[in-house]
């Protein structure tokens, strides 16, 4: 198995009146995340809100609870990408006493994981995962401050609002990965032609992982679908774009959640990768709380500004701490509650509240590759370019 394991201390000296406690019992929380693998790069991202959260936590004291100044304790996992291997990680974490799971990337290991975390009453904070089926199933442990399919759908309707309406895409092509994720999508998107004034051409499936995708690309050529949507993962998203390009097709919009998050996207693409929309729900330009002393240690780690799932993986754990500090407790079920409970706008994604069934009240956010950047495009208040459109050809590029 491979594991690393970060563990966050107080710092030994601190100026405070009386003595100096030598020992602290720390908040042992554990995260299963992809590390390699398919979403290898998508997890790293997460990974990092995740440790640069932690720090600033432990930079300031800990946790409060019960009266006990308390470092979070934060041990990282890799499934590598695998859904039978994240749920082996948290049994694994739940044996080690964790008082609270953070989550990985993709909806088909949050997914696994959530009845995990249900069967161990163990609280659950995950984002990037889209899937909202998971979320009808009764879980009481599973919460997620981000946005679902449903949401994503209603926003497309925005994003395209962007565009002067004689110019606006009116028809669609809809690749469908054959996952619940993406017959989610399917329906959501083509729901929202009905409001937005587009119809669905052409909708195709695929299987995750496959190499040709030259039969969609060229059904939706011979459609004339002005925009393509699809959730590929990250190295089918990539293939898309290289086999679009082979086969002479740009449609003027493309959106690729997911494939299109991390930052090896424009490395392997280049000026090929750009004016695709991605829907990370966060950008690192957006006016929220915290958000530029985020910045500023993630330019320090890796030179960029925070990448666009640092910021909701970062919220995770003010969120638990904020729990933690109001339960008093260690105790899993009133940690539970106290999330459950949440409602702040004090997080780097601002506003959070979570529904009965665990799904998170949360901002909406579209970016776009633009001259091997990722520009936030939406929405209008937080918006720092306009959208690009339409795109040109690859060879005008």
């Amino acid at each position: 198995m491979r594991s690393t394991k970060w563990i966050a201390l107080v710092a030994l000296m601190m100026v405070v009146a009386g003595p100096v406690v030598a020992a602290a019992q720390a908040v042992k929380v554990g995260a299963v995340i992809p590390l390699t693998g398919r979403y290898g790069a998508g997890g790293a991202q997460i990974r990092a809100g995740y440790e640069i959260a932690v720090e600033h936590v432990n930079a300031a004291g800990g946790v409060t609870v019960g009266g006990k100044k308390m470092p979070i304790e934060l041990t990282v996992l890799d499934d590598e990408s695998d859904a039978t291997k994240t749920v082996a990680r948290l049994e694994s974490l739940a044996a080690q006493g964790v008082v609270a799971y953070l989550g990985g990337f993709g909806s088909d290991l949050h997914n696994a994981a959530a009845g995990i975390a249900e069967k161990n009453k163990t609280p659950y904070l995950g984002v990037a995962f889209a899937l909202h089926k998971v979320h009808q199933q009764g879980f009481k442990y599973l919460f997620s401050p981000f946005w679902k399919s449903p949401d994503i759908g209603q926003h497309t309707q925005g994003l395209l609002a962007l565009i002067p309406a004689a110019d606006r895409p009116k028809t669609v092509a809809i690749f469908q990965e054959k996952t619940d994720w993406g017959a989610e999508m399917g329906k959501a998107w083509t729901d929202a032609g009905k409001a937005a004034g587009y119809t669905v051409a052409m909708l195709g499936e695929y299987a995750p992982g496959a190499k040709d995708f030259s039969d969609l690309i060229l059904k939706a050529k011979s459609a004339n679908a002005d925009a393509v949507f699809a959730i590929p993962t990250p190295p089918d998203g990539m293939t898309m774009i290289k086999q679009m390009k082979e086969l002479g097709y740009a449609p003027k919009l493309a959106i690729m959640i997911r494939a299109a998050d991390p930052i090896v996207w424009s490395k392997n693409l280049g000026k090929d990768g750009d004016f695709v929309v991605l829907a990370a729900g966060w950008h690192h330009a957006m006016k929220t709380p915290g958000v530029n002393e985020l910045n500023e240690v993630h330019q320090k780690k890796f030179q960029r500004p925070s990448d666009p799932l640092v910021g909701p993986a970062y919220a995770c754990v003010q969120i638990l701490a904020a729990a933690l500090a109001k339960a008093g407790s260690l105790e899993r079920d009133k940690v539970r509650d106290a999330i459950a409970a949440t409602d702040t706008s004090n997080t780097v994604i601002g506003s959070v509240k979570f529904r009965p069934d665990g799904t998170g009240i949360v901002s909406a956010a579209f970016a776009q590759w633009q001259n091997g950047k990722q520009e936030l495009i939406y929405p209008k208040e937080h918006a720092v370019v306009p959208i690009a459109y339409p795109a040109p050809a690859f060879s005008k590029r």
